[in-house]
């Protein structure tokens, strides 16, 4: 195995490690909020620089980080090998300010869950860490124009595995359509608040519109309305990506072609 030592490789970063597996399954990277991650108590912080050399990272392996709808389109066709799905979970404001300009920089598109009920809101659903500002209208549409998927997280992240049927459905429906005025798309996708999914809420999800939704461990729930993802955080470097990306088929948190095509 041959060790890139390429000068713009970031202090204090590992080196990158070349290596470039043939026919990758298709897997779906979980991120949240690109900013300073000092003050992080949930672990949900990247820093741009760590963003950077992920990005920079996936690309000299010969893959190609995109927005979910993108991948499920190239999985319908079998094109899907050496594709990175890219969610951004709650829709934080700093995507704008950080993320963006690096997707851009590595020709990689992404999808952005984001909540309508929380406009320049807040992360007011953690009770612990710093108050983290989210998108807000114009920052959406913004988003959407530079070529990201916008996608429903709900209107304003609540755990829908205990919420009854009424709340379930306002969350569901008035997502989808508050985002479909919002940007004048068509909204495919939706994430699980949390993670947390069960057969009722799927199916609800089934009955609202969604094409496909993204939970993160699944187990037999597993499907195009339950999709697996791997969480990538600031301790993620190079030899720790590498891992994540060789056991993702041994762990079933990849893409399953033949459960989403067709």
């Amino acid at each position: 195995m041959s060790v890139d030592l390429t000068p713009d490789t970031p202090p204090g970063t590992e080196p990158f490690l070349r290596f470039r597996p043939p026919r990758t399954p298709a897997w779906v990277a979980m991120y949240h909020s690109v900013a300073d991650p000092s003050d992080d108590p949930y672990e949900i912080t990247v820093a741009p620089e760590r963003l950077a050399a992920q990005l920079r990272w996936l690309r000299r392996q010969g893959l190609r980080g995109v927005s979910m709808k993108y991948l499920l389109e190239a999985c319908a066709r079998g094109q899907e090998h050496n594709l990175v799905g890219l969610t951004f979970d709650d829709g934080y404001r700093d995507f704008v300010d950080h993320a963006l300009p690096l997707l851009r920089r590595h020709d990689c598109t992404a999808t952005v869950f984001v909540l309508p009920g929380r406009l320049d809101g807040d992360n007011a659903w953690d009770p612990l860490g710093p108050r983290k500002p989210l998108l807000g209208a114009d920052a959406i549409r913004h988003v959407a124009e530079s070529g990201m998927e916008i996608a429903s997280h709900g209107l304003t992240h609540v755990d829908l595995t205990a919420a009854d049927d009424q709340v379930l459905r306002r969350e569901l429906d008035g997502s989808r359509a508050a985002l479909h005025e919002l940007t004048g798309c068509e909204v495919q996708g939706f994430c699980y608040p949390y993670g947390h999914v069960d057969e009722r809420v799927t199916a609800a999800v089934r009955e609202a519109g969604y094409r496909y939704a993204c939970a993160i461990a699944p187990g037999p729930l597993a499907g195009p309305l339950a999709l697996p993802r791997v969480h990538i955080g600031q301790g993620d470097t190079a030899w720790r990506l590498r891992l994540k990306l060789r056991t993702n088929r041994l762990r079933h948190r990849v893409i399953d072609r033949s459960a989403v095509a067709g």
